[in-house]
């Protein structure tokens, strides 16, 4: 039977992903997801890049929000941040091909038990109905009509409701799928928030503890959640581009698989 290896969030942290597949007991017919965020803050995002794309069908990816932060700034739609890290991609010969890959990745993968998305999920989200909300944000994605809903869905994006249209909903639902850490009540996203659950603010609790999704969620993108394994989430974000380690998990049996980060905190700034 074949595995799959779902891995957090690389940013651009080439070295420490290459070690850590070399950990890997992978067969050939084995599959690797990785949980979004393949680019920024690391140092060679063109790399990874490149490397993901060579994996042909064996590599499943969703974006995450630097990966759309990079779309965005590469379509001049966004201006870059001083500490981002990705001019590799926008200087690279092959630039092209490399945002042309990224761009047609989706924002959820399900597979058997199994969903995966970068951040999380609205709590009112079944599985089914999140690849339908993630397939209205990638045709948005192809058409390039994205980058006002992308705009839209910061700092405080409309709160998700099933009856939202257009803009409103394709900011909303990429505001969640890229970007929710903790949730009010009233479906609100705590959107300026990236400490530990603990720290959440008042009135605020992390997604996953008020989910109705029906799925297992793979997901990353809480770099101070950790690793995190929950009956029916699992947060696979444990910093490597802080300096921490990069993890995957093997999800038939939940073996955990660590590799210390080996980028620089300089090269990352």
């Amino acid at each position: 039977m074949s595995e799959i290896y779902a891995i957090g969030d690389v940013q651009g942290c080439f070295e420490s992903l290459q070690a850590l597949l070399k950990q890997l007991p992978l067969q050939d017919e084995d599959r690797i997801w990785l949980c979004g965020d393949l680019v920024n803050r690391g140092p060679m995002s063109a790399e990874v890049l490149r490397w993901a794309m060579a994996q042909g069908e064996r590599l499943r990816v969703v974006l995450g929000n630097h990966d759309l932060h990079l779309l965005s700034a590469a379509a001049g739609k966004r201006k870059a941040k001083a500490r981002d890290t990705f001019q590799d991609v926008l200087d690279a010969d092959d630039r092209e091909e490399l945002l042309g890959w990224l761009v047609r990745q989706p924002l959820a993968v399900r597979e058997g038990e199994y969903l995966m998305v970068h951040a999380g999920l609205h709590p009112s989200w079944m599985a089914e109905p999140v690849l339908s909300i993630a397939k209205q944000c990638e045709d948005a994605l192809q058409s390039g009509m994205w980058h006002a809903a992308w705009k839209r869905s910061r700092p405080i994006p409309p709160v998700w409701c099933e009856s939202l249209e257009d803009t409103d909903r394709i900011a909303s639902a990429l505001s969640v799928l890229v970007g929710v850490r903790a949730v009010y009540a009233d479906g609100r996203l705590e959107t300026g928030f990236t400490g530990p659950p603990e720290q959440c603010p008042d009135g605020a609790r992390p997604w996953f503890e008020d989910s109705s999704c029906d799925a297992t969620v793979i997901f990353g993108h809480w770099a101070a959640l950790g690793l995190h394994i929950g009956e029916k989430h699992v947060g696979l974000d444990t910093g490597c581009v802080w300096g921490d380690r990069l993890t995957a998990m093997r999800l038939s049996d939940r073996a955990i698989f660590h590799q210390p980060s080996l980028e620089s905190r300089r090269a990352i700034g």
